[in-house]
C-alpha cells in the first residue's frame, strides 16, 4: 500500500520512503526511480521515537519541508505476538503522530492507516481509558491492550490485539484533530478491508477471506485502489477533511449490518 501510494504522490512530490529493511527499500527506490519519481529512503523503526525523529529530520534535510506523511507501517496478527502488535500499531502510531505534529504547519497532513478490524470489535472490548495513557505511559497502554485481548483465548490473542490497536488508531486520530488544526494542519485515518498485498495474503486463511462472504464487492481490493484514497487524503485538495476515518472495505461493514436485517437478501 505504501509503495503504491508513493507512486501516486511521486507525480508531484519528492518522496522519502521508510522501512525496517534496507533491502526492501533499495528495491522500492529502484522501482520508483524507474518510473521517473525522485525518491530517497531511510531505515526507520517506528517503535523507537528517536528513529522516527531521525527519519523526519532526514526527509526535511536540504531545506525541504515534509508536507504530507502517509503512515502505512504496521503488523498483522500472523506477523507477531499481541505485545508486538500493540507496540507497533499503537505506540508506533503515537511516535509518528507526535513527531509530525511538532513539525506541522499550514496545509500539512498526516494520514494514518487503520483497518476495518478497528470498526468490528464491540466497544465493551476496547480499553478506552487506557488509550489515554498512550502518550504518557506507553508500557501501561500496551499492557492494557494485551490484557484485554486475552478475552478470546490464546488462538485469538493477536487477532483481538490487532483489532484493539486499530481501534486505537481511529480514536487517536480523532483526538489529535484539534491540535493539528491549531497549526493549520490536518490528520485523517483510512481503514482498508481485505486487500491483495503481502500482509493481506498472509491473513487470507485467518479471517481476511471470510470477510468476502458478507462484503458488497466479492474480491480482494487492489493496492492501487487503496493508494488512490491515501494519496487523495494526503493531497492539498481535501483541505477541510480532518479528524475522521475513511472506510475502504468493499462494503464489508455495510454487508455485515444489513445481512442481519429481516427481508434483506444477498
Amino acid at each position: 500500500m505504501g509503495l503504491a501510494t508513493a507512486k501516486l504522490l511521486g507525480a508531484d512530490h519528492r518522496v522519502v520512503i521508510a522501512d525496517l529493511s534496507q533491502e526492501r527499500l533499495d528495491a522500492a527506490v529502484a522501482e520508483l526511480t524507474s518510473d521517473g519519481i525522485e525518491a530517497r529512503s531511510a531505515v526507520c523503526d517506528i517503535t523507537d521515537r528517536a528513529s522516527v525523529e531521525k527519519l523526519l529530520d532526514h526527509a526535511g534535510s536540504g531545506g525541504h519541508h515534509v508536507r504530507a506523511l502517509v503512515h502505512a507501517a504496521g503488523v498483522s496478527p500472523q506477523m507477531g505476538s499481541a505485545d508486538l502488535v500493540a507496540r507497533v500499531n499503537g505506540t508506533g502510531t503515537v511516535h509518528v503522530t507526535r513527531a509530525f505534529l511538532a513539525r506541522a504547519g499550514e496545509g500539512d497532513v498526516l494520514v494514518n492507516v487503520a483497518s476495518v478490524a478497528g470498526h468490528q470489535l464491540p466497544r465493551i472490548l476496547l480499553p478506552i481509558g487506557a488509550f489515554r495513557l498512550a502518550e504518557t505511559d506507553p508500557a501501561g497502554f500496551e499492557r492494557a491492550i494485551v490484557r484485554r485481548a486475552r478475552v478470546g483465548g490464546r488462538k485469538l490473542h493477536s487477532g483481538i490485539a490487532y483489532g484493539i490497536s486499530k481501534a486505537f488508531v481511529l480514536w487517536y486520530t480523532r483526538s489529535q484533530a484539534v491540535a493539528f488544526g491549531k497549526r493549520g494542519a490536518r490528520i485523517v485515518s483510512v481503514s482498508p478491508g481485505s486487500f491483495d498485498t503481502a500482509m493481506g495474503r498472509l491473513e487470507a486463511d485467518h479471517g481476511a477471506a471470510d470477510l468476502l462472504k458478507v462484503s458488497a464487492i466479492k474480491r480482494f481490493g487492489k493496492p492501487e485502489e487503496i493508494a488512490a484514497v491515501l494519496a487523495f487524503c494526503a493531497g492539498t485538495a481535501p483541505g477541510y477533511l480532518t479528524g475522521v476515518d475513511i472506510l475502504v472495505d468493499g462494503g464489508t461493514q455495510a454487508g455485515t449490518e444489513f445481512k442481519k436485517r429481516p427481508g434483506v437478501t444477498n
